[in-house]
C-alpha cells in the first residue's frame, strides 16, 4: 500500500486517490486535421516505461484536486509529487538523474494482507 502526499491535504492512503493516466500529454491544437491513425495514436498509445514515469492523480476522496506524481514503475517508489502548472513541472524536461533528490513525498509501505 502506498501513502500519497497530496500537495494540499498531506499524506493519505492510496485508496483515497484515483489514477488519471500519463502526465504532460498535450491535446492536438486541431484534432479534425489529424488522420484516423494519428487521432488513435493520441487517444490510445502511451509510453509505459520500465522506470520513472510521470502520472496524473486526483485526490477523489479529499480535496478533489489533480496533481502529478513521478513514480518508478518497477519499485513503486515515488520520487516527487508536484502541482500541475507549477515550477516543478518545468523540471519534467530535465532527466531524472540530473534532478536533486525529492523528499519522501510518498512512501512505499508494506502491503496489507
Amino acid at each position: 500500500m502506498l501513502t500519497i502526499n497530496c500537495p494540499w491535504c498531506g499524506p493519505r492512503d492510496e485508496t483515497e486517490f484515483g489514477f488519471g493516466g500519463e502526465a504532460h500529454r498535450t491535446r492536438p491544437a486541431d484534432p479534425s486535421a489529424l488522420s484516423d491513425a494519428e487521432w488513435a495514436e493520441f487517444l490510445f498509445m502511451r509510453t509505459n516505461p520500465k522506470g520513472l514515469h510521470r502520472e496524473r492523480w486526483v485526490h477523489s476522496h479529499g480535496c478533489r484536486r489533480w496533481f502529478n506524481v513521478e513514480r518508478h514503475t518497477v519499485t513503486n517508489e515515488i520520487t516527487r509529487v508536484y502541482q500541475m502548472g507549477s515550477a516543478s513541472e518545468a523540471a519534467e524536461t530535465t532527466p531524472a538523474a540530473e534532478q536533486a533528490p525529492a523528499t519522501a513525498a510518498i512512501e512505499k509501505q508494506g502491503s496489507r494482507s
